[in-house]
């Protein structure tokens, strides 16, 4: 039987709660983390790290040992489908604005493995496979979380409880949270395969928004596979988007082959943008997807969940090891549910309308407006620290100090 009190447990060993519960382990506070999965889950999920975070990682030691797991990307574009023109961003104009100019195209399963050897180094934390959350609430001046290994219940103790379990967070219900928001008519389908598009279509970047306006697409390049993330018309059964003569027509639509195409993987999923009423509750806090999701365009989710990791980790090193007040988690949720609601929430909204224009004369007018931002290195630079969550990560910071 493991030790079952810790200063802070963590619900959800995804990248968020591993973020969180690294920063804290090397701050000397105790940490169990219990995932509900026998052991880290792969599912490739988001894949894009950010600027801003691939700084706030290099501060744990991440950043280094995640480039070689991936595919440094120093640009992506703005495709026109329909034409092949492309209005192509370069990620070095803001050289002056981060250390890491440049998207790391790698897939969150990374993150969490090399973080979970990392903890291995460190005897103040444990992480607990096998434990499925089912509870959590606040006892006293602390938590409890309750969870259950497929034979029994076992009895977690602490002072603080992170929710990182994600959208479906058991904490977030046991909390009797609103989450408030909307889901969109239309399942996303996500086809993963070996098939080398660079090679067939001419000038790809490793992140490309593809534009048309009858069927828009996203492609994105990681180590070993192109991800083709497509739309699906409302209403039509999965089985249908699931089958593989379907998966071959799409990906037949892009580029014509005579052989079949390899599908590595596919995924067919629901997208929301929903954020919590509040990410503080006592001693308990929401961080990542049980505060806030998002559609993908953008690879805005997975950013800000850990943008949320490390904001929350401080303050409660703050807490438990400075004396500051218990407000601080008040602030917290300043912080990082205003950034969620006024700006990633509102900016992948606007990235999901920019793809989805359906006449041909918006299409034009959308691909050529993309393509004046980008050839104007003033606009480029402003329109790259929105995209990149660079703005977003300064204004967070900006009301930690309001």
């Amino acid at each position: 039987m493991p030790d079952q009190n810790a200063e802070v447990l963590i619900a959800g060993a995804g990248p968020v709660g591993c973020t969180a519960a690294l920063a804290l382990a090397r701050a000397g506070v105790s940490v169990i983390l219990a995932e509900g999965g026998g052991t880290l889950p792969l599912e490739l999920r988001a894949s894009t790290f950010h600027p801003p975070t691939l700084d706030l990682l290099d501060e744990l030691d991440l950043t280094r040992r995640l480039i070689p797991l991936g595919l440094i990307t120093r640009d992506y574009q703005y495709r026109d489908r329909a034409t092949g023109e492309a209005a192509v961003f370069d990620l070095g104009i803001l050289a002056n604005d981060t250390g890491h100019p440049y998207r790391l195209q790698c897939e969150q399963y990374k993150l969490t493995q090399v973080v979970c050897e990392m903890l291995d180094d460190y005897p103040n934390a444990k992480v607990l496979f096998g434990r499925e959350v089912i509870g959590a609430r606040q006892d006293g001046d602390g938590v409890r979380m309750l969870c259950f290994t497929g034979e029994k219940e076992e009895l977690y103790t602490g002072r603080y409880l992170i929710g990182a379990d994600g959208a479906n967070s058991t904490v977030r219900k046991s909390l009797t949270m609103r989450y408030v928001g909307f889901t969109y008519p239309e399942k996303f389908l996500v086809l993963s395969t070996p098939f080398d598009f660079a090679a067939h279509m001419e000038n790809l970047s490793n992140v490309n928004y593809v534009a048309d306006s009858e069927e828009w697409c996203v492609l994105l390049r990681t180590t070993d596979l192109w991800r083709v993330l497509l739309p699906t018309v409302p209403g039509e059964p999965d089985e249908k988007f699931l089958a593989p003569e379907y998966a071959q027509q799409r990906l037949n639509a892009l580029v014509p082959r005579d052989e079949p195409y390899e599908v590595a993987h596919r995924t067919l999923y629901w997208v929301h943008q929903r954020v919590a009423e509040t990410y503080r509750v006592g001693n308990i806090a929401l961080a990542g997807d049980a505060a806030h999701i998002n559609n993908p365009l953008g690879g805005m989710g997975m950013n800000g969940g850990i943008q949320d990791a490390i904001v929350l980790a401080e303050k409660l090193i703050a807490i438990l090891q400075e004396g500051a007040s218990e407000d601080m988690l008040d602030l917290y949720d300043q912080q990082r549910r205003s950034i969620a609601t006024e700006f990633i929430q509102k900016q992948t909204i606007r990235n999901k309308k920019r793809m989805e224009a359906l006449d041909p004369d918006s299409q034009r007018k959308r691909q050529a407006e993309f393509m004046r931002t980008a050839a104007d290195p003033e606009r480029a630079h402003a329109f790259l620290l929105q995209t990149s969550m660079i703005q977003a990560w300064r204004d967070s910071q900006a009301l930690g100090h309001t």
